[in-house]
């Protein structure tokens, strides 16, 4: 069977390694030069995630890329812990959630993907299932995102991307140089005026952060929204506060959007996966992306 997949970031990088372990010939077609690249911040990884890296023979190398997260910490905007709870998993559960960058993440299942067999052309942009380059395929897999190609040719109909009132800048901040008391563990959300604060504590020390942002519309120039606009809505949130006076870096701006429930997933001998197909958030679009590559592959 040949089998080309659109889109190498996380759902596409997964569906190749599952594809190549069941006899395909896969070729990977990702319109960035490096599939890994720059793209992103950090991602979490449920236990449901993990459970399908484990099937696909590389949760070993996603954990080494990152570190695991027991706990979830809910605070109101005043410092009152709201709640503290397992993070992406069942209490019980000795796996615990993991949380690296995005970068890594995707490079590890490259890697993967590469060692099982397949092949990925970079700087390839496929315009979607009847692309040239996908003629003779058995299966063509569409994980090209929320913004899918793949999606709109088999249904000219089907949703589209819509703000969802919110937009997303995550950034780096030191630590040690905080001297307001903040959480040292887990995974934090803060529940402000403006919108939703998160911070993660590092083992290196350092501390990973977004700011989600309510805003009835998306800011003009997502990359002039600086740290200065930031510690401004946050000022009242006194965690959030400390925690953006040591930042060390900012990522640009990232736009949040919302896509309808999608009813056409598959026709003929192309499907739908990762967020082309039901795009998540609160830690679970990685990993039902992971578990759609596994599903694809026993599948077939």
């Amino acid at each position: 069977m040949r089998a080309v997949v659109i889109g190498g970031g996380v759902s596409g990088s997964a569906s190749a390694i599952a594809l190549a372990r069941v006899g395909a010939e896969v070729t990977v077609y990702e319109a960035y030069e490096d599939p890994a690249g720059p793209v992103g911040a950090y991602v979490s990884l449920a236990v449901n995630g993990l459970r399908a890296l484990d099937t696909l023979g590389c949760l070993e190398q996603v954990q080494k890329a990152g570190f695991p997260v027991a706990r979830q910490l809910m605070w109101s905007g005043r410092g009152k812990l709201l709640g503290n709870v397992a993070r992406g998993r069942n209490p019980q559960d000795t796996l615990h959630s993991v949380t690296l960058m995005r970068a890594d993440l995707v490079t590890a299942l490259r890697e993967e993907a590469l060692r099982s067999g397949a092949r990925i052309i970079t700087g390839q942009r496929l315009t979607g299932s009847t692309d040239p380059l996908t003629a003779g395929a058995d299966l063509i897999v569409g994980a090209d995102g929320i913004w899918s190609a793949t999606r709109r040719e088999l249904d000219p109909a089907a949703p589209q991307p819509a703000y969802a009132r919110i937009y997303y800048i995550s950034g780096t901040s030191d630590g040690t140089a905080i001297r307001t008391e903040v959480s040292r563990q887990g995974f934090n959300w803060i529940f402000a005026k403006r919108g939703v604060f998160i911070y993660l504590p590092t083992p290196d020390g350092s501390i990973w952060w977004t700011a989600q942002v309510a805003s009835p519309q998306p800011p003009p120039d997502p990359a002039a929204v600086s740290l200065a606009d930031l510690a401004e809505l946050f000022r009242t949130e006194p965690q959030a506060a400390a925690v953006l006076r040591a930042a060390t870096a900012v990522r640009a701006a990232n736009i949040g959007h919302v896509l309808a429930p999608v009813t056409r997933r598959y026709q003929g001998h192309t499907v739908l996966i990762g967020d082309a197909a039901h795009p998540v958030g609160a830690g679970q679009g990685a990993s039902i992306a992971l578990e759609d590559a596994v599903a694809l592959a026993r599948s077939e």
